[in-house]
């Protein structure tokens, strides 16, 4: 059996992601390429060492770029060629920084929304209102929504895993009515003896029939409908990422952001104003996702209080998903001093204390 063939059996079988699989290959081949096409089995230490040098010294990749070649060749000697790694492997290395993400102001994020319009608005909405990875809010079907609860299932993120975040009240109506028209394009590809969408071999296999049921269908399909040389294979496929990258950096440029803007800087916003809102972060860490929450710490630069109920940062300010003891206000102002039922204070204007100012004193209006 050919060696990249091998390679990509084993990813398989270790159910590695689509694209950690691609990164692979792509080190691996590299790899044999530099050294001349000579075998792996007849290469070791050295060889592996003068490759990852070159990336270093001459090529200057960064250190993530570095580690991703090292983990993709030690992949291929321990567990595609199954030989144990005995030595120390010492490359030069470049010095990693540890770079701040770029975040965009609540005015910045306001202005690149109302830019964007139809299906790549919604989507940018729904990537800073949830946080999502622009890959995982591509790859929504149907059945993860849930408008009930207001939760968002995310199926097979970063790591194999799946989480729930946040679906934003302002999203609801929007959502729905994209829905109707997404689901009268399937119907329409149903009465073209189309319309199935990619699912997973077993569960095809299991149900013949899931990839044409509705609950199955992307939420954002893309417009380009496939004849697959099966009757099984799938029609649909989502959106590319490329269009929601392409959308967003013209948007930030119209806007006059001067910032390095992608889809991927929603999600640090979200991060970030959730924190400077008073959301905990072991509350942000589980709504990203993150598995260790000093990846999460990136985001503390800003000061943060605890013990408030989750909201998506979209509906802030808006008169639906305002708690109960911020609502019937008068310029900005409580008329009624209500009791926090969370943190056991009273609350004003947006502001947890154990007492009002001026409490003890009436005044027209109200406290």
């Amino acid at each position: 059996m050919k060696l990249m063939e091998s390679v990509h059996n084993v990813a398989r079988r270790r159910h590695l992601a689509a694209t950690t699989e691609k990164r692979y290959t792509e080190w691996i081949r590299r790899f044999i390429l530099f050294h001349g096409k000579r075998h792996p089995l007849t290469m070791g230490k050295l060889e592996i060492e003068a490759f990852l040098t070159d990336l270093a010294v001459r090529k200057r990749l960064s250190a993530g770029s570095q580690n991703q070649a090292l983990a993709a060749v030690l992949f291929l000697y321990r567990d595609v060629l199954e030989l144990e790694v005995r030595f120390q492997l010492a490359p030069q290395r470049a010095h990693r920084t540890k770079r701040l993400p770029t975040v965009l102001t609540r005015p910045e994020v306001e202005s690149l929304l109302g830019l964007l319009d139809g299906r790549e608005q919604l989507i940018a909405k729904l990537l800073y209102g949830s946080g999502m990875r622009v890959g995982e809010c591509l790859s929504l079907r149907v059945k993860d929504l849930d408008f009930g609860h207001l939760q968002i299932l995310v199926r097979d993120a970063k790591g194999a895993k799946d989480r729930r975040t946040i679906l934003p009240a302002a999203l609801v109506e929007p959502l729905q009515a994209h829905l109707t028209r997404v689901r009268n394009l399937h119907e329409m590809d149903l009465r073209r003896g189309m319309g199935a969408a990619a699912v997973p071999e077993a569960l095809g296999r299991k149900y013949p029939s899931a990839a044409t049921e509705w609950m199955w269908q992307y939420v954002f399909p893309g417009s380009r409908l496939h004849r697959g040389e099966s009757p099984n294979a799938p029609n649909r496929y989502p959106l590319h990422a490329s269009v929601m990258q392409r959308a967003i950096r013209d948007a930030a440029r119209r806007a006059g952001i001067p910032k390095m803007v992608s889809p991927h800087t929603l999600r640090h916003s979200f991060a970030t104003h959730m924190l400077e809102a008073g959301f905990d972060i072991r509350t942000v860490q589980e709504l990203l996702g993150h598995k260790d929450v000093k990846t999460t710490m990136v985001y503390t630069h800003t000061a943060f209080r605890s013990g408030r109920t989750i909201q998506s940062p979209l509906d802030f300010g808006s008169p639906e998903a305002r708690p109960l003891w911020e609502r019937g206000t008068s310029g900005g102002r409580p008329l009624v001093a209500c009791r926090d039922p969370v943190e056991g204070g009273r609350r004003e204007g947006g502001r947890i204390d154990g007492s009002l100012p001026g409490a003890g004193r009436r005044q027209a209006g109200g406290w």
